[in-house]
């Protein structure tokens, strides 16, 4: 398993907006999409291909085409504002859904959701389990746990920014799994947030109160 910090200046300009308390809902979700969407070409590089034959327009060849198949797992809500990003790189992509919430008195999950696709136990599909925040790694571990009891053997984990703690946390629970942070914060406080941070995701991807 390893820990892969992205360190990139398109990133990081976006990481800032998405930090200020002033960005408005809007701006946040395009943000957060464009992050997204520039991490995934790092994560999908060893991705694996196949060649076919084709024509063009001068001549008969053989060129690749992607023979992994892709499924996007978001953690409900705010997991589901990295997903457009990164269909737009991968338009074939399946998308699955863990549903988790948060217990704000003990910091501990609660699953309410879950579905999958159907090519969640191949051997050829790669799952993608997105969660903007990795603060207690709690959510985290626990929608792995889940994807792994279903048969998921190739499983990536991303998210926007993310806590030392949490990082541990998941590396221990979860050795095999490789993760990917636009970047990593100083700590959590005694509320379990990110400091600095963003505030609370999903309220800000969907304009609810936070």
């Amino acid at each position: 398993m390893s820990v892969f910090i992205f360190n990139h200046p398109l990133i990081n300009d976006k990481l800032t907006i998405i930090r200020n308390k002033n960005t408005n809902t809007k701006d946040f979700w395009e943000s957060v999409k464009g992050i997204s969407r520039l991490m995934t070409y790092e994560v999908t590089k060893d991705l694996k291909t196949k060649e076919i034959e084709i024509e063009t327009p001068i001549c008969k060849t053989k060129k690749p085409v992607l023979d992994n198949k892709v499924e996007i797992i978001p953690i409900l809500r705010a997991g589901l504002g990295m997903v457009d990003g990164i269909r737009e790189l991968i338009p074939s992509a399946s998308v699955g859904f863990i549903g988790l919430y948060r217990d704000e008195q003990t910091l501990l999950p609660h699953e309410y959701y879950a579905k999958f696709s159907k090519n969640i136990c191949d051997d050829n599909t790669v799952e993608l389990v997105v969660d903007p925040m990795l603060a207690t790694a709690g959510s985290a571990i626990s929608a792995i746990e889940m994807i792994k009891k279903r048969g998921a053997k190739n499983i990536k984990f991303l998210c926007l920014v993310a806590a030392p703690i949490g990082i541990e946390k998941l590396k221990k629970a979860h050795p095999d799994i490789d993760i990917y942070v636009a970047t990593v914060d100083e700590k959590l406080n005694e509320k379990g947030y990110i400091v600095p941070g963003l505030g609370d995701c999903g309220d800000r991807l969907f304009g609810t109160i936070y």
